[in-house]
């Protein structure tokens, strides 16, 4: 895939979670079990404040064919690329990388759809971010941090526009950027004038929420527990696990495991094309790793953030509770949420930054259906959070039928980020697809409209757009 290297890396791992389902729920399962409410310290010193990190600087050769100047190297605790090509047309793109794990070395690289940016005339540029972990609050500072340094960095004029993009937490970066919030509360604030999240966390702390449901419910099924939060025996009873809910594992769920299939089928955005490819694929290894984590998202917050209450676990697209899905849903471990965890703060932004539907420029964001990582559902999320903020008008979203995680074509994305510029600069709103029609979304033609398969991806074996 358009850099294969993308998915691989975005695939490394996030970690993540939300409340799905109905709050009916709740009462019946606190009426026979008492739920776990983990330890809240109500501190302000979390373990990333504690972490000592070194950006490197990070060399940039030219493109092949592509002349250009280039800048790098280290700006405010972080690494830098800059380039600007000849014909520059005054306006500057900033690209937010995805999760780069939890080493001490920050190191930064260009947009993979650099050559065709400098073909059209704009400059880049891109920071490592000053910190590593899931640190969106880092993310956006630094990257507004290098825009506003542009001309200091560079000797060039001064932006006439300023555009974001990224993928995966990059994606949670470009779409909490353009937030109302964020310009409120952020200590470097830039005012963008449009945004592509690929493959994003657009629905903030759904990750966490979303991923602790996932291996919570995977234990649960498997018959390995769990009795405690944080379910600390999670990965010494993986393969455990693993042999109890696939015969082949990753490609050929047991019968249990058909019924987690299920559960996330509805926790990842409901009924729709390739989600079964994607639960098949080897991106399970990535989310099954994040099992067994205490809800503070590896120290980004000081207190457990997930909780479970009102999630509802079904095991098929039958609305109605099965009894069998009842008893699942009765005994399964529920854990009490503490969203204060990642309150509003008065040093700046939140530890994890909102994505709330509250912007007022241009945004094309795309997402591929198999993703189980960062699921679909957040694409939903977005949407619902826009239209009620009044913003559904400036949100266009492209479904891409592809079964992993920032799992796109150099078209696909191209095609994106084309279409925002041209609706900021012209005023032509592009097309997007419906996300929150259950009865759109499983059609089986979904997706087709943006998916542009080009032979750098492995797609040859998912179903085909009907008459193609």
């Amino acid at each position: 895939m358009l850099p294969s290297k993308l998915a691989s890396a975005c695939a490394r791992a996030i970690v993540g979670v939300m409340l799905v389902g109905g709050v009916g729920i709740a009462a019946d399962v606190q009426a026979r079990s008492k739920p776990i409410k983990p330890p809240v310290s109500h501190s302000e010193s979390r373990e990333q404040d504690s972490r000592v990190f070194v950006p490197v600087v990070s060399p940039l050769a030219a493109f092949p064919g592509l002349p250009s100047e280039r800048w790098t190297g280290i700006h405010e605790g972080a690494s830098y690329q800059i380039e600007v090509p000849p014909n520059w047309n005054g306006m500057l793109i900033m690209y937010a990388h995805g999760y780069r794990g939890t080493g001490p070395e920050l190191t930064v690289g260009p947009p993979p759809i650099r050559p065709w940016l400098l073909q059209q005339g704009y400059a880049w540029a891109a920071s490592s971010y000053s910190k590593n972990y899931y640190d969106v609050r880092a993310g956006i500072e630094d990257t507004n941090a290098l825009a506003l340094a542009f001309s200091e960095l560079t000797g060039k004029a001064q932006p006439s526009k300023t555009y974001i993009t990224g993928h995966s937490m990059g994606g949670h970066v470009a779409a909490a950027a353009v937030e109302a919030e964020t310009y409120a509360t952020a200590n470097n604030p830039l005012r963008y004038s449009g945004s592509v999240p690929m493959c994003g966390v657009t629905g903030d702390v759904y990750e966490f929420e979303y991923l602790m449901n996932f291996t919570l419910a995977a234990q649960h099924l498997a018959g390995q527990g769990p009795t405690t939060f944080p379910a600390t025996d999670f990965q010494a009873k993986l393969p455990l696990i693993i042999g109890a809910l696939w015969d082949s594992y990753p490609t050929d769920p047991s019968p249990q495991g058909e019924k987690l299939e299920g559960v996330v089928r509805e926790l990842s955005g409901g009924e729709r094309p390739i989600f079964a490819e994607g639960f098949r694929t080897g991106l399970q290894s990535v989310v099954l790793g994040t099992g067994g984590q205490d809800g503070s998202v590896n120290g980004i917050l000081a207190d457990s953030l997930s909780g479970n209450l009102a999630t509802r676990y079904q095991f098929d697209t039958n609305k109605a509770m099965s009894s069998e899905e009842r008893e699942f849903n009765d005994s399964i471990i529920r854990v009490i949420g503490h969203p204060p965890a990642n309150s509003i703060r008065p040093d700046g932004l939140r530890w994890i930054p909102v994505v709330n539907g509250q912007f007022n420029v241009p945004v094309v964001s795309i997402h591929t259906l198999g993703d189980l990582y960062v699921p679909f559902k957040h694409q939903q999320i977005y949407r619902r959070n826009a239209v009620a903020n009044g913003n559904g008008d400036l949100l266009v979203q492209r479904a891409i039928r592809a079964p992993s995680h920032c799992d796109f074509t150099y078209q696909e994305q191209v095609e994106a980020m084309a279409a925002m510029l041209q609706w900021d600069q012209q005023g032509i709103k592009p097309a997007g697809d419906e996300v929150l029609n259950p009865r759109v979304v499983a059609n089986p033609a979904y997706g087709c409209q943006f998916t542009r398969n080009d032979g750098t991806q492995n797609r040859t074996s998912l179903p085909a757009c009907p008459g193609s």
